[in-house]
C-alpha cells in the first residue's frame, strides 16, 4: 500500500480525556477514532492488525478441533430467561422490544444461544465432542467505558464453546483451550500469566484468565515468584504478614472522636495490624457482621459467596441491629451472624467498644466472641503464598482471555440432553472460552512502545516494512523505490511506502508513530554508494546493504 492512498490521520498531540498509553497512542498514530462513549471506529491500519489477530485465532482454534459458525447478535429474552440470567444481569445488558413487542437483547456473551443450539442438534454420544467458535460482535452498556479500546460497549470477541460426555471429556477440552491460548499469546508477542479466576456471572466449577501485565490494566493478580501461583485478587488466598503478639489485659481506653482504624491507630500509636475492623452487611434481611484485621480490606467476592448478595447497613440500621454508631462497633456480645478472616484466630486486638468514643484493648477470639472463620481478606503484596510460603507481589494487568468450566448448569436449563450409551438422557457437560482480538492488540501496544510511538510484534503489525524515500523529487530515490516497493511485494512481503512529498523529519515521526517493524531508509546520499538503509523500529540499530541486496537482507519476521 502507498501512504498516499491510505487513511492514515496521524496526530501530533493526543486528545486531553485520553489516559492509558494504548488509547493515546492509537489516536496518535490513526488507529482508531472514537464515535462516542465505548464506541470505535476501527481505521484501515487498525482493522489490518485485528486481521493478523483474527487469522492468528482461527489457526489455533481450527487446530483443536473447532468449527466456525456466527451466532446472531439479536437475541430473544426467552432464552435468556430460561437460564435465569435476564434477572441475574443487570443494567449492562442492552434491551429492547421488537415491533410486535417481545423482549430482546444484544448479545453480550453467547452460552445461551450456543446452547441452544445444541439442545437442536446433539442427540446422541455419538455427536460428542464438539467445538463450535465465532468471532463475532458483543455489546455490553458498560458504566464507565475507558482506556479506549479496553473497556467499550461494542467490542470483537473470539468465543468457542465445547460440548462434551462427561466432566472428564470436559477437562481435556478445557486443556486443550488453555495450550491453544498459550500459542496465541506467544504468537501474538505478548507477555502474560495464567491465574485463577472466579467464574462470575458465567458460573461453573472452575475458570481461569490470561493477564497481560500493563500499568494501565484494570485487574490485579496476585503473584508468587517462587512457586509461579498466580490468581485474580479477586479469587487469591494468602497467608497475611504475621504480627507479635501483644500480651495486654482487656481495658478500655477512651478516644474521643477517633472512628476510622487509620485515626485511633494514630492516637494509640499503634500499627493498624492490631485493629480489627467491623463492618455490618444485610444480605436479604439478615445482618452479618465481617471482620479483618485492619491493615486488610475486607474482600467483597468472598464475602458474596459466603453469605450471598449483601448490602452495607445504613446508619440508621447499626444503630438499630448493634446500638451504637459507625467507628466504635466492637465483635463482642452481638446476637448475630459473625464472620471473620483467619488471621484473627491468634492474638490480642483493639477494637470498637461498642458505647460511643471508646475503643478496647486486648480483645481475643474465643473468649470474646465466636466468629466462623473463613478467608476474608483482600491478598495484598508481602503477604505469603499458601502454597510455598514465597512472598507474593501485585500486579496491575490487562484480561485478555478467559476459560471456563461451565459444566451442566446452561445444558440443564436449555435442555440440551443426549443418549449415552446406556440409552440414558444425559445432559451435554459444557466449557466456554473467550479471547478479546481489541484487548490484544491494546496490550501489545501497552507492552510494546517508547517515546516516539507503537513498536509492533512482527506477528501483527499491519505491515512487515514501510519504505521511506526521502526526497520524492529526486528521480533516483523513487526509481528506487519503487522497484524495491515491487520486489517485496512480490516476494510476499507486506509493505507500506511513504510515498507522500513530505520533509524527512515528517515521514520519520510518522514511521516510528505508526510502529511497523522494519523501515528501509532510502536517501540520496546513501544511494551515490548503491546503499539503502534498514532500520529496527524496536531496537533502532540500522544497517547499509546494497539495493541490489536489499530484498535477500530484509526479514518480515523482525520483531
Amino acid at each position: 500500500m502507498r501512504f498516499s492512498q491510505m487513511f492514515i490521520p496521524t496526530l501530533r498531540e493526543a486528545p486531553a480525556d485520553a489516559e492509558a498509553i494504548s488509547h493515546i497512542l492509537m489516536l496518535r498514530a490513526g488507529y482508531v477514532r472514537q464515535l462516542a462513549a465505548g464506541l470505535y471506529i476501527s481505521l484501515p491500519l487498525c482493522t489490518r492488525v485485528m486481521e493478523k489477530i483474527n487469522r492468528i485465532l482461527r489457526e489455533e482454534m481450527n487446530a483443536i478441533g473447532g468449527q466456525e459458525i456466527t451466532m446472531p447478535v439479536l437475541h430473544p429474552a426467552e432464552i435468556w430467561q430460561q437460564t435465569g440470567r435476564w434477572d441475574t444481569i443487570g443494567d449492562e445488558m442492552f434491551r429492547l422490544k421488537d415491533r410486535g413487542g417481545r423482549d430482546m437483547c444484544l448479545g453480550m456473551t453467547h452460552e445461551e444461544i450456543m446452547t441452544w443450539l445444541a439442545s437442536r442438534e446433539i442427540r446422541s454420544y455419538r455427536d460428542l465432542p464438539q467445538v463450535w467458535y465465532q468471532i463475532q460482535t458483543k455489546l455490553r452498556d458498560e458504566a464507565r467505558p475507558k482506556s479506549g479500546i479496553l473497556r467499550t460497549r461494542e467490542f470483537l470477541m473470539k468465543d468457542s464453546y465445547s460440548f462434551d460426555v462427561s466432566d472428564e471429556a470436559l477437562g481435556r477440552n478445557y486443556q486443550l483451550h488453555a495450550d491453544a491460548y498459550h500459542r496465541i499469546f506467544k504468537r501474538c508477542g505478548l507477555e502474560y500469566m495464567q491465574v485463577e479466576s472466579d467464574p462470575g456471572m458465567m458460573g461453573g466449577a472452575m475458570s481461569h484468565e490470561f493477564m497481560a501485565p500493563s500499568p494501565s490494566g484494570e485487574d490485579d493478580v496476585a503473584v508468587c515468584g517462587n512457586c509461579g501461583y498466580a490468581a485474580n485478587v479477586e479469587l487469591a488466598d494468602s497467608v497475611p504478614m504475621k504480627i507479635e503478639i501483644k500480651d495486654w489485659e482487656f481495658e478500655e481506653i477512651h478516644t474521643p472522636e477517633k472512628r476510622t482504624v487509620q485515626e485511633v491507630s494514630n492516637f494509640l500509636k499503634l500499627s493498624p495490624s492490631y485493629f480489627i475492623k467491623s463492618i455490618l452487611v444485610i444480605s436479604g434481611n439478615d445482618p452479618v457482621l465481617a471482620l479483618v484485621r485492619g491493615d486488610q480490606e475486607l474482600h467483597e467476592q468472598k464475602l458474596s459467596r459466603l453469605i450471598g448478595d449483601h448490602r452495607p447497613a445504613q446508619k440508621a440500621e447499626l444503630k438499630e441491629i448493634l446500638g451504637v454508631e459507625a467507628g466504635f462497633i466492637g465483635p463482642m456480645g452481638h446476637k448475630i451472624r459473625i464472620v471473620a478472616d483467619n488471621c484473627l484466630k491468634d492474638g490480642l486486638y483493639v477494637s470498637g467498644a461498642n458505647k460511643p468514643h471508646y475503643h478496647v484493648k486486648g480483645v481475643k477470639a474465643g473468649r470474646d466472641f465466636t466468629p466462623e472463620w473463613h478467608d476474608l481478606h483482600v491478598a495484598s503484596s508481602g503477604d505469603s503464598c499458601v502454597k510455598c510460603g514465597g512472598s507474593l507481589t501485585i500486579e496491575r494487568v490487562i484480561e485478555i482471555g478467559n476459560i471456563f468450566k461451565l459444566g451442566t448448569k446452561y445444558s440443564v436449563a436449555l435442555k440440551a440432553y443426549f443418549l449415552d450409551e446406556k440409552g440414558q438422557d444425559m445432559p451435554v457437560v459444557m466449557g466456554s472460552y473467550g479471547i478479546g482480538p481489541a484487548r490484544i492488540a491494546a496490550a501489545a501496544i501497552e507492552q510494546n512502545h517508547d517515546k516516539d510511538g507503537i513498536i509492533w510484534p512482527g506477528s501483527i503489525a499491519p505491515f512487515d516494512i514501510e519504505i521511506l524515500p526521502l526526497n520524492m523529487k529526486d528521480e533516483k530515490t523513487v526509481e528506487t523505490a519503487e522497484k524495491l516497493y515491487r520486489d517485496l511485494t512480490d516476494a510476499g512481503i507486506e509493505v507500506l511506502m511513504d510515498d507522500r512529498d513530505e520533509r524527512a523529519g515528517v515521514k520519520f515521526k510518522d514511521a516510528d508513530l505508526i510502529g511497523i517493524p522494519t523501515q528501509v531508509v532510502i536517501g540520496a546520499k546513501n544511494l551515490k554508494e548503491g546503499l539503502i538503509e534498514i532500520k529496527n523500529r524496536r531496537t533502532k540499530e540500522t544497517q547499509k546493504v546494497k539495493v541490489d541486496e536489499a530484498v535477500t537482507s530484509l526479514n518480515p519476521d523482525v520483531a
